[in-house]
């Protein structure tokens, strides 16, 4: 019997919801002060093909005012971006003041899967990491508050996770062709990620890792993670528990604690 989709290491259902319910709540609160006070909240979600962005990225907009959330998707690059400068396809979609922005794959591109595809060159991979820090640093003087999530997935998890999405005909809208290489360009994904995150930490823009192959515990602690690093006094910060064995800070410092 293939293993459960959100299979856990021992939270039940019913409490596994009652907990995400409760952080559903806090990140309402969260909002409702970003809409007041009008402040702009980034979160960008990267990782591998089957890390569960996803489903991460739901989990957080459930409840709140799709008014004010973004959730950004981008595809495949048209002719224009590709002749335009790099980040500018991505400045649209951006949060204004009072808004949250999901990204679920960013302009971290550069330095993953386009790289490892071959999709863009040693030169364009450079000239993006000499550029993306003070794209960012712009940003965060502006008034944005950026966070940056690597959902990080085991290589057997992420061959299930592939292999259900052939059998499910509900996940069919999330196969690619770039699915079918993800597993044999694995070292190459593990170095291009161990760069992007050595090389694009920032004190004001910082990298955290999640583990992924548990979904429920790795939702639960990124929806914890954000509640007690956005500046909100109206939230019970009590209960949003973050467990260091799921989120790792400064995961530069820490690239053996990754999948490899």
């Amino acid at each position: 019997m293939p293993k459960d989709d959100h299979a856990d290491t021992g939270l039940s259902k019913k409490e596994y919801k009652r907990r995400l319910r409760a952080l559903q709540i806090e990140l309402v609160k969260i909002q409702r002060r970003a809409i007041t006070h009008g402040h702009r909240i980034l979160v960008i979600f990267e990782g591998r093909d089957a890390a569960g962005k996803d489903g991460v990225i739901k989990r957080i907009a459930d409840h709140l005012s799709p008014r004010e959330t973004r959730i950004v998707a981008l595809g495949k690059p048209s002719d224009r971006d590709t002749r335009s400068w790099y980040f500018q396809r991505y400045a649209p979609h951006l949060p204004a003041d009072g808004e949250i922005a999901l990204f679920n794959r960013s302009w971290y591109n550069r330095a993953g899967v386009e790289p490892v595809m071959g999709f863009a060159s040693d030169q364009e991979v450079e000239a993006f990491y000499d550029n993306v820090g003070a794209f960012e640093q712009m940003l965060v003087r502006d008034g944005t508050q950026i966070l940056k999530y690597y959902l990080d997935i085991s290589r057997d998890e992420q061959e299930r996770r592939l292999a259900a999405r052939d059998q499910d005909p509900l996940k069919q809208w999330k196969k690619s062709p770039i699915d079918a290489v993800a597993l044999q360009k694995w070292d190459d994904y593990s170095a291009a990620r161990n760069a992007m995150l050595t090389r694009t930490e920032y004190a004001f823009a910082p990298w955290y890792a999640v583990h992924t192959d548990d979904k429920r515990m790795a939702r639960l602690n990124t929806l914890g993670h954000m509640i007690r690093t956005i500046e909100c006094p109206d939230t019970d910060k009590s209960i949003a528990t973050v467990d260091p064995a799921v989120i790792i800070a400064s995961p530069r410092d820490r690239l053996e604690a990754l999948a490899v």
